[in-house]
């Protein structure tokens, strides 16, 4: 578990200010890396901009699927051997590495 701190920084006239060094070091921040601050109704929390955030479509489909399931477990069903060889067929040669930083503009 991550060690709690409190650092402070003075924000310029131009309303800049420096992120502290135990706080890059804490982020594994850079230089160009991108902060992001979301303010809420318990003050103001800071984290790296390229951190993935909870889609809300998908966590609340996921939370659909798991009450479903969890009201519903006899309609779950195993891929049949056709679907699983459609599945190898269509996937057949891709190399796929989900650590491989992507190329170029994504829009999604």
């Amino acid at each position: 578990m991550a060690r709690t701190f409190e650092e402070t920084s003075t924000i310029t006239s131009k309303g800049q200010t420096t992120v502290p060094k135990s706080v890059r070091q804490a982020l594994g921040l850079s230089e160009g890396d991108q902060i992001a601050f979301l303010v809420d109704e318990r003050g103001v929390t800071l984290r790296r901009a390229d951190e993935s955030e909870d889609d809300p479509a998908i966590a609340a489909f996921l939370t659909f699927l798991a009450k479903d399931i969890g009201a519903n477990p006899e309609r779950l069903q195993t891929l049949s051997p056709e679907m699983m060889e459609r599945i190898a067929e269509l996937t057949d040669g891709i190399v796929f590495d989900p650590d491989e930083p992507i190329e170029g503009e994504v829009d999604l």
